[in-house]
């Protein structure tokens, strides 16, 4: 799954997903920094019965403020998504036994892992956007 459109630098994102969408709103927007602002935002740049995931994470103090009304009358969902709704004591296992049958592709789906050593030099790949997460072994 990628994301198939975005709002970089728009002035008025709601509005800018809107006009991409003939006013009706995206099917499916993800809220990735926990910023409350950014929430409230796509919670309106959202299509009628769309849905809202939340991934980023917020601090304890965050608050968010909607019009009740609009909670109710906009329908969809809203999915918070704590660490990709992982289970690690139920998830972990499974996943290393598709692996020792051979049955999860591995290859290139994760950075070769690396050492602090070399850091500055990794940074710039990190910088550029060239590795999404790395494994950093201690």
């Amino acid at each position: 799954m990628r994301p198939t459109w975005s709002t970089p630098g728009a002035e008025d994102p709601v509005e800018a997903v809107r006009a991409a969408t003939d006013g009706n709103g995206a099917d499916v927007c993800i809220e990735a920094v926990g910023n409350p602002k950014v929430f409230e935002q796509a919670f309106f740049a959202r299509d009628l019965a769309g849905t809202l995931v939340q991934v980023g994470v917020p601090t304890p103090d965050m608050r968010i403020e909607l019009p009740f009304i609009d909670l109710f009358g906009r329908g969809g969902r809203i999915k918070p998504s704590w660490y990709g709704d992982c289970l690690p004591s139920r998830d972990f296992p499974m996943l290393i036994d598709l692996y020792l049958q051979g049955r999860l592709p591995w290859s290139g789906s994760f950075p070769r892992p690396s050492s602090l050593t070399g850091w500055r030099r990794r940074s710039t790949r990190w910088n550029g956007v060239k590795v999404l997460r790395s494994v950093v072994v201690f």
